[in-house]
């Protein structure tokens, strides 16, 4: 039977309690932020971007899903810890006499960017193995500013139909006004600060280099920071300024980090191809399986083959064999590189016990059921 290991218990706990916490402390502040009326209405304007955002980072996500309680717990960090904790500094930062110009410009985007990365600082220390590489940090790193922006907008969304926020008068206009900004225009916004932290923390996974897996993470945070920041600012000088840092600077920047995204997304399949060919060389798999695990199209063609032929419990075989099939590929794909983790051996058996145990139950297309 397989038991949890420890690094995997210690992410769950630190990370369930700190949202724990971080969650009544939100509810708290929430409360206070309007009526009830005005907070369901917010609430529900704020999710509208929320949906779509996932899906996209989930579409990143097809060749390895990441597993849904992590993504889960990434949400949840960027919604509630993330949010809780850059309050906490924010407001700090204020009474030591920060501006409210250095506290919007500077003091939020570090504090807001710091706790977002935290998450996945956290990964990399407690759950080096769920992170193969760029992709991996930029989906993770999407979660978490997606919760983020949810928990955010919420606040800015109440503020603004209440008139709270010293911008207006408040109601329907000014509430319209704010869910076109935040929630139509720019709801990438966090996403995207928070993408750069998940490159730089791929990148080091990913490197052979000591400098380099010290260094890309905080290259990635300062290119956050930064990028924030600047953002932040363009919003205190009109909409001029607003519209220029958007069109010059926040449009240009999110389809370079999503025409990067989908362009490792496509390599990821020569990628997985290579590492299989070598694996199965050293006979850990038959390489005629390999078609119908790196292609996309192919898997789920063997997925429906398999339920035609064995059902649900066909389809699930066929999963799960794809599933470890594709995980032993990342892991061989970082051994050959040599950038494998301490642990890989103990790894790699576990997923060639998975392809071993599960092989004779199945077959793809065109090939004959095995007798049993």
């Amino acid at each position: 039977m397989h038991r949890p290991r420890r690094d995997s218990v210690a992410f769950t706990v630190v990370v369930g309690t700190l949202v724990l916490v971080g969650g009544l402390a939100m509810a708290l502040v929430i409360a206070l932020s309007g009526a009830p009326g005005t907070l369901a209405l917010a609430a529900l304007l704020a999710a509208v971007p929320v949906g779509p955002l996932i899906g996209c980072f989930m579409w990143l996500d097809r060749y390895e899903p990441e597993p849904r309680s992590l993504l889960l717990a990434g949400l949840l960090w960027g919604a509630f810890v993330a949010t809780a904790a850059a309050l906490v500094f924010q407001g700090i930062g204020v009474a030591g006499g920060a501006s409210e110009r250095d506290s919007l410009s500077v003091v939020a985007p570090f504090t807001e960017e710091v706790t977002k990365g935290a998450f996945l600082v956290l990964l990399l220390w407690w759950r080096r193995h769920e992170l193969d590489g760029v992709l991996d940090g930029i989906v993770y790193a999407g979660m978490v500013g997606i919760g983020f922006a949810f928990t955010e907008n919420i606040l800015y969304l109440a503020a603004a139909y209440g008139g709270t926020d010293g911008l207006g008068s408040g109601g329907a206009e000014a509430l319209t006004g704010v869910f076109v900004v935040r929630c139509l225009i720019s709801p990438f916004a966090h996403p995207l600060f928070t993408a750069f932290i998940g490159i730089g923390v791929g990148l080091a996974i990913s490197s052979r280099t000591a400098a380099v897996r010290l260094v890309a993470p905080l290259a990635g945070l300062v290119v956050a920071v930064l990028l924030h920041g600047t953002w932040n600012a363009s919003t205190l000088d009109g909409n001029g300024s607003f519209f220029l840092v958007y069109g010059a600077l926040m449009l240009p920047a999110f389809l370079m980090v999503l025409a990067f995204a989908i362009y490792r997304r496509r390599s990821e399949r020569g990628l997985l191809a290579a590492a299989l060919q070598d694996a199965a060389a050293r006979g850990l798999l038959p390489a005629t399986d390999i078609p119908w695990l790196v292609d996309l199209r192919a898997r789920r063609h063997a997925r429906l083959w398999a339920r035609q032929r064995g059902g649900v419990q066909g389809e699930r075989a066929m999963r799960e064999y794809q599933a470890a099939a594709i995980e032993l590929a990342y892991l061989h794909h970082r051994y050959l590189r040599g950038t494998a983790p301490s642990d890989f051996a103990e790894r790699g058996r576990e997923h060639v016990g998975v392809l071993q145990t599960i092989r004779p139950f199945i077959s793809f297309p065109g090939q004959v059921v095995p007798t049993r």
